[in-house]
């Protein structure tokens, strides 16, 4: 293949290459140990080299290298190895065979080397071939992205203009491109709009001005179809700052549809940590195509509307007609076909749905083809049903694909499979109200005799088990009971009676009216299909029970705490049955989803899922609704459920426009309505009412809750614009869910604990639930699953963002007290500290050390941390204390140092908090932070510019301390010294401060290296040269004087020493101040010079011209602004080239 640009050393110590062949400008060759005369020594070696290797690091057996003859270097472009003499090459091509090195050695031959001789210049020569063989890298990077693309050729040209445009790295994958307009204000601008896999990015030139807009999909706030005065139909984008309206697409929907998949997977990856577990596709995104995005887009439509387990992927969506036996006539629609389901949907919404599971198909065979029954197929179910579907175009795939599926279904549960031959032959009776194929069969008759030793499971409903009292009008209500049986009975008749029924609008009107006490659980079962979970995982929830119970965790601790709180008002909950069948299920289920675990109103969800199924049944319901039907409700975050509380709020304003403007917060309504989709209403309605909700949820998924709870709105509406406040409007809905009645249930009338509001002095009116159901479909039911699922991506986008402002306004709020920084500067040096760690998650992926670096489960605190080198990028744009080539030392140190607990990691707290110092601090504080950057453990032995030039002891600094000024006179600092060191040792007495470790020879050597490199370019900076060589001097001294009185341990030496301060005030100061106390370890080895931090702060408090720059008054804000407009450019290949004419980057600041 061919290789980059990379400059390689070629020496000659051993002959790791054989010349192959060569011609003038360029050589091929072989690695020795590979092919021919491989079977000397060295030969052996070093095939035995590469062998041991690993495989990122072996070197492929041939290569080409570029030599210009007469050329005193050679250079190279990849991987050099030895070769005679030293020189450089330009190794241009690797090979695994010799077939593949060929094939680049007869291009080279057929398109370079005539060409070659023309120039005159060798560097002319060499930066001929580097060119082409980066266009070839190019061009076959292009290639393999455009193959997969519908139209190669287009997508490689754009692809081109792409990178060239926006300079972006590599990794930065286009995934499509549309032609369109951008407006500015009434202006449009006609250009193209790229879309990438971190990006939206625009590029206009019209009239000579040329337009960029650069917009990561991360600072989206909203991402939407609407309107404007000129058009009817714009996409918008909003970010924190501006908004951006894009129209005249070609096709706008496909487009549309892309930027929703790009934004909902990009936040989800990178604000929400999803690492697509389910979906290989997405989990590397360099490799995401656009064919992926509109494959997931279709998967969630699928998934969503027959409410499958999110591992199910469509392979097929044909158009066909289904033979529908109660109307007889061939229904059109669309046949859906994925890993384990065949699904069918009419045409017309609600006209009849069908869901066919694998694990119930007996056979799938192909008809005669007839005028009447074009390419008609059977799929026979195992319950002696057969569906006939015609006006297949693909038939024989199909079935083949079919077919395939089936075998593969039968294989990963051979033992249902072959149980479910002999149950076939046994009949169901047709008066069996609630035996539904053979699932009843198979969840009622296992494992009786493998259960003397393990937990004792609910056989039954906890429902028919506690009795409720007899209560006035039973005989009423019991009849009524039997009416809906009775219907339900003929149903089943006339549509089937399993998991495969034809589901039609007549089935949604049995389910509004409420179903039977007797067939909830089994309907449920059936609605959701959890019963094929059930049937596909005999003894799972045995085994898990056996698995969890007994077991220790925070969700199990959180789990007894509320056991007593699920319905405590009925009276299987207070009683042991009931409770330990709800600690099962809830302990089983958190252990199978640690994710999960245990969510508060999971308890009151499972309590009533156990009057109505058995425990196990209990346990799939509970999986389905947590998993499938109610996606990312039940964890810390409940992003699902705020995501349909957005949703909700969008719905109030849409049907009930009237009710929003008064209540102009609807956030108040969400505080409230938050419990409505937790618990589905059974936390707010009364019980028997409450079901008859659950009742439609189970058949209608989300969209029954969306209705239900608008319908319950308007049924108030005129009361709640006529609210005084929220805490009134909040009272009116909660006497009114109270009163909500269901007076056909059998059920007694159990008083409702969970309501915000016990019974009022003022009787209030009932409602009965059948009513409330009845409206709720008629003026809100016209809503698709469709659009619901559009909605939910806008949203999410919404719900994500708001969760990053709360945890910027947490992470603020903490840091604020202890900074000085202004909080606008702050907010802003927040907002580049998290694009910063975006940034390199945009051309960095590592989902490990992404989600080590951000993690949304932690405190808001140390959700975003960064690294080092993410550090040292953000230091080099906002750090005061610049030292040219010397900065990214100091930065390091830095990191170094507020790295505590060397993770090697550091959280926005501790970044600001050095900021502060720098910007805001005293003089001493400042000098403080330099001194702790140049010992340990910021200064390490192993930094890079820790060896000194000065390889001797410092020379010596005898010499009087006398120093000429520039205008002729001379200051002597022996009295000033004197003066000094008697204060010092005067306040280290005073204070109880733990002292900073003293600083060694090198350690003050780099000390200095960086005050000179500070001073550089500073107006001031030959006056602070001044100075600080003042001042080293001084210092120098002090650390001879140490050096000398500690390299003697004698009493004759400390006698002499202080014999000599009779008549030396100077000397007797240098004795006091390297006293140490008996009690203490000296700080430093015997002998060793060593210096103070007190020593460094007041011998630069001598210098005014030092005073002045320390104490001089910084402004962050420039600082600021000119990062917002370089932190990024400086990402793109290492670039910050700003385009002619207009050029924008929109960002969430």
């Amino acid at each position: 293949m061919w290789l980059k640009p990379e400059e390689v050393l070629l020496k000659s110590a051993l002959k790791l290459w054989v010349t192959h062949k060569s011609s003038g400008y360029f050589i091929l060759q072989r690695r020795r140990g590979h092919g021919d005369g491989g079977g000397r020594f060295t030969g052996r070696l070093v095939g035995a080299l590469d062998a041991v290797l690993d495989s990122n690091a072996r070197v492929a057996p041939f290569r080409i290298l570029l030599q210009v003859p007469g050329s005193p270097t050679y250079s190279a472009i990849a991987c050099g190895e030895l070769l005679t003499g030293s020189e450089l090459y330009w190794a241009i091509a690797t090979g695994a065979t010799i077939e593949e090195i060929n094939n680049h050695w007869e291009w080279l031959e057929q398109n370079l080397l005539h060409t070659l001789p023309v120039f005159d210049n060798k560097e002319d020569i060499v930066s001929f071939v580097r060119g082409k063989i980066k266009a070839l890298i190019a061009e076959e990077t292009s290639s393999k992205l455009a193959e997969q693309e519908e139209d190669p050729e287009k997508f490689r040209e754009a692809l081109v203009k792409f990178e060239t445009r926006f300079n972006f790295p590599e990794a930065e994958k286009l995934i499509t491109f549309y032609s369109c307009c951008c407006w500015k204000g009434k202006v449009p601008r006609q250009g193209w709009l790229y879309l990438s896999i971190n990006h939206l990015c625009f590029y206009s030139f019209f009239l000579g001005k040329e337009l960029k807009l650069t917009i990561p999909w991360v600072d989206v706030q909203k991402l939407e179809r609407t309107s404007n005065i000129l058009m009817t139909d714009i996409i918008r984008i909003t970010t924190q700052s501006k908004e951006r309206d894009f129209s005249m697409f070609l096709n706008i929907d496909e487009a549309f549809r892309i930027m929703e998949q790009l934004a909902d997977v990009t936040l989800r990856r990178l604000l929400d940590n999803e690492i697509f577990e389910l979906d290989p596709g997405l989990q590397d995104p360099t490799q995401i195509t656009k064919r992926d995005l509109e494959s997931r887009a279709r998967n969630e439509y699928f998934r969503a509307f027959f409410r499958l387990p999110k591992k199910e992927k469509l392979h097929e969506v044909m158009d066909c007609s289904l033979w529908t036996p109660f109307s007889r006539c061939h229904t059109p629609g669309k046949l859906f076909a994925s890993d384990s389901y065949i699904c069918f949907a009419s045409k017309e919404d609600g006209c009849c749905n069908v869901l066919i599971p694998l694990l119930e198909v007996a056979s799938i065979e192909k008809m005669e083809d007839t005028s009447l029954l074009p390419n008609p197929i059977i799929i026979s179910i195992k319950s002696k049903t057969a569906f006939q579907f015609i006006d297949l175009k693909e038939r024989d795939n199909l079935v083949e694909n079919l077919l395939l599926r089936l075998k593969q279904v039968k294989a990963s549960n051979p033992a249902l499979h072959n149980s479910s031959k002999s149950k076939d032959m046994n009949s169901h009776s047709a008066h069996t109200n609630y035996e539904f194929g053979d699932f009843g069969i198979v969840a009622s008759q296992r494992n009786e005799n493998d259960r003397d030793n393990r937990h004792l499971l609910n056989a039954e409903a906890l429902s028919s088990a506690f009795h409720p009292p007899a209560v006035d009008g039973l005989d009423f209500r019991m009849s009524r009971e039997q009416i809906k049986e009775s219907l339900w009975n003929d149903h089943f008749t006339e549509y089937g009676r399993t998991v495969c029924m034809f589901r039609t609008e007549k089935i949604r009107k049995l389910v509004a009216m409420g179903i039977p006490e007797t067939l909830r659980g089994k309907l449920w079962l059936l609605f959701s299909d959890a019963v094929t979970d059930l049937y596909s995982h005999p003894d799972y929830y045995e085994n898990l029970v056996e698995v969890s119970m007994g077991m220790c965790c925070i969700a199990t601790e959180e789990i007894e705490r509320d056991l007593h709180r699920s319905l405590p008002e009925h009276p299987a909950f207070q009683s042991e049955t009931g409770i330990a069948a709800l600690r099962r299920v809830l302990t089983a289920y958190a252990h199978r989803n640690p994710k999960i675990g245990y969510c508060q109103s999971m308890n009151i969800l499972t309590s009533v899922l156990l009057l109505y199924a058995k425990e196990e049944e209990a346990f799939w319901l509970l999986v389905a609704v947590c998993e499938r039907m109610l996606p990312d409700y039940f964890n810390h975050r409940v992003i699902g459920a705020q995501v349909d509380q957005s949703v909700f709020e969008e719905l109030i304003k849409e049907r009930l426009p009237e009710l929003a403007e008064h209540l102009k917060d609807l956030s108040t309504l969400a505080s409230v309505s938050l419990s409505w989709f937790l618990t589905l209403f059974l936390s707010i309605m009364p019980l028997e009412s409450a079901v008859n909700i659950v009742d439609c949820f189970f058949f209608d998924g989300i969209k029954a809750i969306f209705q239900f709870g608008l319908a319950i709105l308007e049924a108030n509406a005129v009361e709640l614009c006529n609210s005084k406040d929220d805490g009134h409007a909040l009272m009116i809905l909660s006497r009114f869910l109270d009163h909500v009645k269901n007076e056909e249930s059998p059920l007694p009338l159990i008083g409702n604990q969970h309501a915000f509001f016990s019974d009022d002095l003022e009787p209030c009116p009932t409602t009965e639930v059948a009513d409330l159901i009845r409206d709720s479909y008629e003026k809100f039911g016209d809503y698709s699953v469709e659009q619901i699922e559009h909605m939910r991506y806008k949203h999410r986008i919404r719900v994500l963002q708001s969760h990053e402002e709360t945890t910027k306004q947490n992470v603020l709020r903490v840091v604020i007290p202890d900074i000085s920084i202004v909080p606008e500067d702050l907010e802003e040096l927040y907002d580049l500290f998290k694009r910063e760690h975006l940034i390199s998650c945009y051309w960095e992926w590592n989902s490990a050390v992404i989600i080590q670096r951000h993690d949304p489960s932690r405190p808001y605190a140390e959700q975003y941390k960064i690294d080092c080198q993410q550090f040292t990028n953000l230091y080099k744009l906002v750090s005061p204390w610049m030292c040219g080539e010397h900065t990214e030392v100091l930065a390091e140190r830095m990191f170094r140092l507020l790295d505590e607990n060397m993770d090697r990691l550091i959280e926005f707290k501790g970044f600001a908090g050095c900021l502060d110092i720098m910007y805001s601090g005293e003089m001493n504080e400042k000098i403080k932070l330099l001194y702790k950057l140049h010992i340990p453990p910021a200064f390490t032995e192993n930094d890079r510019d820790s060896q000194s030039p000065l390889r001797n002891p410092l020379l010596s600094t005898s010499r009087p301390l006398v120093i000429a000024k520039s205008n002729g006179d001379t200051i002597d600092y022996q009295k000033q010294l004197k003066q000094m060191l008697k204060d010092l040792a005067k306040d280290k007495d005073a204070k109880a401060e733990k002292e900073l470790p003293k600083m060694s020879q090198r350690e003050f050597i780099q000390f200095c290296k960086t005050l000179y490199s500070m001073f550089h370019e500073d107006p001031e900076e030959n006056e602070l040269y001044q100075a600080i060589a003042t001042v080293t001097t001084l210092l120098l001294q002090i650390g001879e004087v140490g050096q000398r009185s500690t390299s003697s341990g004698s009493d004759e030496f400390t006698e002499d020493f202080q014999t000599e301060a009779s008549t030396s005030d100077q000397d007797v100061v240098f004795t006091d101040t390297v006293k140490t106390p008996k009690n203490e370890p000296l700080p430093m080895t015997e002998g060793d010079w060593n210096v103070s931090f007190e020593h460094i702060l007041a011998s630069l408090l001598t210098e005014q011209s030092l005073v002045n720059f320390f104490e001089k008054s910084l402004e962050l804000k420039p600082k600021l602004d000119n990062a917002k407009l370089t932190q990024y450019s400086l990402k793109t290949n290492g670039t910050s080239q700003l385009s002619r004419g207009e050029t924008e980057h929109l960002s969430a600041h």
